[in-house]
């Protein structure tokens, strides 16, 4: 079995003239991060491996969840070509996790986000919102074969407040 924790980015700031991917958080995003790792601890139980887009939003809220959870720096991996937004990318990204790993958290962008929770999951979604996250468990052994997902967690920061 494998089960695949999506996370889209926290509320990030347009009010620097920076990069797309030098956005910062915003102060609601790190309360989002700090509201969803809390929670999401109730649900969680290492080992655990982090993947995170370089994007400085995403790398902010991986964060969070790193310290929350309390994931060892092995098992933290910052991955370039997670700065995508195209879900099919996602994918092949995902695609090439070891099979070792069981449980993985992806934190990345919208639309790629919310296109793979509806394609891989059971339940769909207009939008994941920013700090949204989604468990999906799959029975299978390897991340090359993720397909007919049972979506078994959404947290939504809106949910929560």
């Amino acid at each position: 079995m494998k089960r695949l924790i999506l996370v889209r980015h926290g509320k990030s700031s347009w009010k620097y003239n920076v990069a797309d991917d030098k956005r910062p958080l915003k102060k609601r995003g790190f309360k989002d991060g700090e509201l969803i790792s809390k929670a999401f601890r109730k649900f969680y139980s290492k080992p655990v491996t982090i993947w995170t887009s370089p994007a400085v939003r995403a790398l902010e809220t991986a964060k969070i969840f790193k310290e929350e959870l309390e994931v060892g720096d092995r098992d933290f991996i910052i991955k370039p070509n997670l700065y995508t937004f195209n879900k099919k990318d996602l994918l092949a990204q995902i695609n090439t996790c070891d099979p070792a790993v069981e449980k993985l958290i992806v934190f990345g962008h919208n639309p790629a986000m919310t296109g793979l929770v509806n394609e891989l999951g059971n339940k769909s979604f207009d939008n994941i919102p920013t700090t949204g996250l989604t468990v999906i468990d799959f029975e299978t052994n390897s991340w090359k074969d993720l397909q007919n997902g049972e979506t078994i967690l959404n947290l939504f920061p809106k949910n929560l407040r």
